[in-house]
């Protein structure tokens, strides 16, 4: 006897860049969104042309000569990024009114990318100031924006939807979705996969790194490793983990001094940058290798450079298969809403980081708590509780360079 046969209704491919379809598909919400970033951004370019020229008669005036060539080159950063993140906001309204979503996306991720940057230069210069709400905020619309427009994620949502396609859920199964189907990478590098990369690896950092303190930096001593306020995560491992995804996603199969050499020269930068951002912000210093073998800088050396290299090949060929199976045991009902729920919860923890080292940082300064926000952290995180939580950390006001 023939078994019945399922029909399934066939799914529309992707359109291409350029299609009409997008068009019709992008929700009137989606397209009153763009019309407000367009107008939003327009509004906005007197204002970037006027900064500019600011800008430019400080420099012809010579008024900057009190700055270190440093504080200059953050303060020219800050203001690029910023007018780039208005203009190029103004042209992704323009892309999802039109409804030309694939293109949106790469607006989107570079205004996004414009967005870190203004927002590392402005905590550098200035600390946590109400700027700095500002630009999280405006990251947070954008990285919602992001998921409605990329086109891979609403096709997931689409397949939700209707049939629980029978190979999605088979792939869910048995561990591989995420997967890049393409072939041109190990994963699809979508906000889901690398928050959870984010998460998982930020954790592991913790571990890894508390047992190599215990056993090898100071035996049968136990010291908090954690980079934030609350939980057991390592923010650096957690974006460090990221950034080697991004870097060796297509390199899954290149041999092995290659992904070891990428990952030590990525890794070694990254911690230099992570030293030079903390002591420039914060005057923290939470690792100091001045003295050891072709240490450069006291940031990184050719030890951990090394370390980084064999973390990477163990990350790449071993680590982020096993992470995507333990990511695609979260049922797939709760996919979204799980990690909706646990990325604002890790913002929040993050954004009170931030504030907690900026407010012990201003005490060590010798200035009292002048609003509400300071007095809390001062009443809940003084500075014996810091030097608790961050044991490896010390914070010396003198060696900051923020404007004044």
């Amino acid at each position: 006897m023939n078994e019945p046969v399922l029909q399934q209704t066939p799914l529309q491919p992707s359109p291409g860049i350029g299609d009409a379809a997008p068009s019709e598909r992008t929700p009137v919400a989606l397209r009153v969104f763009g019309v407000l970033l367009m107008v939003g951004g327009l509004a906005l370019v007197p204002q970037v042309i006027g900064v500019w020229v600011d800008m430019g008669q400080v420099f012809l005036s010579g008024s900057y000569e009190d700055d270190s060539v440093l504080t200059i080159i953050l303060f020219v950063v800050l203001v690029a990024a910023v007018c780039y993140a208005i203009l190029a906001s103004a042209a992704l309204g323009f892309r999802l009114l039109r409804g030309n979503r694939r293109r949106a996306r790469i607006l989107a991720e570079s205004v996004a990318i414009a967005l870190v940057v203004a927002f590392a230069s402005d905590l550098m210069l200035f600390g946590v100031n109400p700027g700095l709400w500002f630009l999280g905020i405006t990251a947070l619309i954008l990285i919602v924006a992001h998921v409605w427009v990329d086109p891979s994620l609403s096709d997931e949502r689409e397949l939700q939807r209707r049939l629980r396609l029978m190979e999605t859920r088979e792939e869910a199964e048995e561990g591989t979705l995420g997967l890049d189907k393409s072939g041109d990478g190990f994963i699809e590098l979508d906000f889901f996969n690398l928050f959870w990369i984010f998460v998982i690896a930020s954790v592991a950092g913790v571990v890894i790194e508390s047992i190599y303190h215990v056993l090898v930096v100071d035996f049968g001593h136990y010291e908090d490793r954690a980079g934030l306020l609350w939980g057991p995560f390592s923010p650096i491992y957690g974006f460090g983990a990221v950034l080697m995804t991004l870097a060796l996603n297509r390199f899954h199969n290149a041999p092995l001094p290659v992904i070891f050499a990428v990952s030590a020269v990525i890794g070694g930068a990254f911690e230099y940058f992570v030293s030079w951002f903390m002591e420039y912000a914060f005057g923290a210093v939470a690792w100091d290798y001045t003295g050891t073998f072709l240490n450069i800088n006291g940031r990184t050396n050719f030890m951990f450079m090394c370390m980084w290299g064999v973390l990477g090949v163990v990350w790449v060929r071993l680590a982020l298969p096993a992470l995507l199976q333990t990511v695609n045991l979260i049922p797939w009902r709760w996919r979204y809403s799980v990690t909706a729920v646990c990325a604002v919860l890790m913002i929040i923890d993050g954004a009170m980081t931030l504030v907690a080292l900026d407010c012990w940082y201003s005490r060590l300064s010798g200035v009292a708590p002048d609003n509400a926000l300071e007095q809390f952290c001062a009443d809940h995180f003084d500075n014996e509780w810091m030097e608790n939580r961050f044991e490896s950390m010390s914070i010396h006001p003198d060696a900051a360079h923020r404007s004044s």
